[in-house]
């Protein structure tokens, strides 16, 4: 896993849905998301809503936050750009959903799986980086986005969060070859 106090990797992506290159430095000075997440994982579709909320919710507070596809769009084409843009606007995404074809900004992050979760402070130092909150597939367990809420909330009044973290768990990123 990143180590926490790690400087958020600069990244420039496509996103999915405008086209448009997003540059890491627009998550700069505000706790800053950066969700890797795909269409096509069980993990992902089980909280897909909570995801949409929490875009929301951190808009609402003046978070930034950022959705990354690292995987293997040749050998998985439901995560591909254009259905990409597809799930965005189904999902009702607020946030730029962006496609890491090179899959260099994933391996930056250490990201492992979809979904998996990094926030960072206003200084882009890693202060968060685990599970959305405790919803599996078949657990029963709400999807509430607990634990990512908290995370966000600690860095808005000027707190870290707990550094009691626990991992993301889901699909591992398809990596090419």
């Amino acid at each position: 896993m990143l180590p926490l106090g790690t400087e958020i990797p600069v990244f420039s992506l496509p996103d999915a849905v405008s086209g448009a290159v997003v540059e890491s430095s627009i998550l700069a000075g505000k706790p800053a998301v950066v969700f890797f997440i795909c269409n096509h994982c069980p993990f992902v579709k089980h909280i897909r809503a909570g995801i949409a909320d929490f875009g929301r919710y951190c808009r609402e507070r003046g978070a930034a936050m950022v959705a990354i596809s690292s995987n293997d769009a040749i050998a998985y084409p439901a995560d591909a750009p254009p259905a990409m843009a597809v799930e965005a606007a189904e999902a009702g995404y607020v946030f730029p959903y962006l496609y890491d074809e090179s899959q260099a900004v994933a391996r930056a992050f250490d990201a492992a799986c979809t979904p998996d979760l990094y926030i960072f402070d206003k200084y882009g130092k890693l202060a968060y980086r685990g599970q959305f909150d405790g919803a599996r597939p078949g657990n029963e367990v709400p999807v509430t986005g607990r634990d990512a809420r908290a995370a966000v909330d600690a860095l808005l009044a000027g707190n870290l969060p707990s550094s009691d973290q626990i991992p993301s768990i889901g699909c591992n990123i398809k990596w090419k070859g």
